[in-house]
């Protein structure tokens, strides 16, 4: 027994020294290397860099939260429709000191038929500042110079705006005084858009506005569908209760050169309409590139669809007349029928066709629902030959209402239909002369 707790004693001690050892042997060996100079120099280093890392760690997550919770971001793509109003804002608001700058050509016609070319300086690709509403406000425009906007076969592009707080009501300030800007470059003129691909593009330059009194047509005409598009316009609630589609669409029909697409422009301007012109008779048109054209027309604008005679035969026409137009387009009846009035259709919509024979349209097409209103735009009467002579000649000659009343009675005693492009026609020959005018009223016929 005495000789198994010596044994045990014995071994403790051993351990005891061996661990001790031990010890000594690692502190030494830590001792030694921190001596080293080359050691001391690479800890120190890493000590540095870690730190570094921590802080710049810390100071990328603190920014994150700051931009989360204390700044608020704007990001406006190429293809949304504020992009170059923003752009124009910046330009004439915020940035005007800015050096890094784009140049957008543009042309202005003026009303003589002059075209006169403009210089507008945009901000560049890059970042800029302005102030607004006593906000700094961060403008950042980029550039995806590997991704294309495939409509407009440009690079893509944003702009982002960065400012300090919470409000976006600075944001929606700047939107509205970016769209009120563009909106006066087009005030008192009317915007034609045609369609290119599957969205609409303005088509040359905004026109001024036409005078509705410069389409003389007959008695109540005009004054008839004005009302009814006022009325359209100013009543949705009206069509919404009733469970109605809110859309109307009117058909003008009649001879050639009676002021049927000229009373449509002037009714645009009256209006203060632009217009959407639409071929269907364009090669490559489908029914779904025409359902989505309708869907997407550019708001407060009126869609026309002119001489829609030559874009369908009637059902009930005979082989020979149909075979005519086969092969004009891809749009099929069918397809035309449903975006008028079909379940996809669109809503707040005012459309207006055109036709010169009225006969030769499907009786489903001009059904009421696809055609709410028919007005017959025909040849002259004899209070329109009257009015349009006034309209020429009685700022030129004191006896213009005696005149006219005798180039009217002339006019009609020749019992030929006339329109009024032939008498506006004849009358540019004689500008200044309303007596050549009453001497020459033979030759109205003469000039078809």
């Amino acid at each position: 027994m005495k000789q198994h707790v010596i044994e045990t004693t014995i071994l403790n001690v051993k351990t005891e020294t061996v661990y001790n050892n031990c010890i000594m042997t690692i502190i030494d060996y830590v001792q030694t290397l921190s001596d080293n100079p080359y050691f001391g120099a690479g800890f120190g280093l890493f000590g540095l860099g870690a730190g570094a890392a921590l802080l710049r760690k810390g100071m990328q997550a603190g920014m994150i939260l700051f931009r989360r919770h204390y700044m608020i971001t704007l990001e406006v793509p190429c293809r949304d429709k504020s992009y170059q109003w923003l752009l124009q804002w910046i330009t004439h608001k915020g940035a005007r000191k800015t050096q890094h700058l784009s140049v957008e050509t543009s042309f202005e016609q003026r009303e003589t038929g002059h075209i006169k070319t403009r210089y507008d300086f945009i901000p560049s690709i890059g970042t800029h500042f302005i102030r607004y509403e006593g906000n700094w406000i961060r403008v950042e425009r980029t550039r995806e110079q590997q991704t294309l906007d495939i409509q407009m076969g440009i690079p893509w592009e944003t702009v982002q705006l960065t400012a300090f707080g919470k409000n976006r009501n600075i944001y929606f300030n700047i939107l509205e005084e970016a769209r009120q800007m563009a909106l006066k470059e087009y005030e008192g003129k009317t915007i034609m858009y045609t369609a290119m691909g599957s969205e609409w593009r303005q088509f040359g330059h905004p026109r001024k506005r036409r005078p509705l009194n410069s389409v003389v047509l007959d008695s109540g005409v005009a004054e008839r569908i004005i009302n009814d598009c006022r009325e359209f316009m100013t009543n949705p609630s009206w069509y919404s209760d009733r469970g109605i589609p809110y859309r109307r669409g009117y058909l003008l029909y009649g001879p050639p050169g009676c002021g049927k697409s000229s009373f449509i422009t002037a009714l645009a301007g009256e209006l203060e309409l632009g217009i959407c012109v639409l071929n269907l008779s364009e090669r490559g048109l489908t029914d779904d590139r025409l359902n989505h054209l309708l869907a997407v027309a550019p708001q407060q604008t009126i869609v026309l669809l002119e001489d829609i005679d030559a874009a369908f035969a009637s059902r009930e026409e005979s082989k020979e007349i149909k075979a005519a137009y086969d092969g004009l387009n891809r749009v099929t009846f069918s397809g035309l029928l449903n975006c008028l009035d079909g379940v996809a259709s669109t809503e707040a919509r005012i459309l207006f066709m055109t036709t010169n024979y009225l006969e030769r349209l499907d009786p489903a097409l001009v059904r009421p629902g696809r055609v709410d209103v028919k007005e017959y735009i025909g040849w002259c009467s004899a209070k329109q030959v009257e009015q349009m002579f006034l309209r020429f000649y009685r700022n030129i000659d004191d006896r213009a209402n005696e005149l006219a009343k005798q180039f009217t009675e002339s006019v009609i005693s020749q019992k030929k239909q006339v329109s009024p492009a032939q008498i506006q026609g004849f009358f540019m020959f004689y500008k200044n002369s309303p007596e050549d005018v009453l001497k020459n009223v033979s030759h109205i016929w003469e000039l078809t």
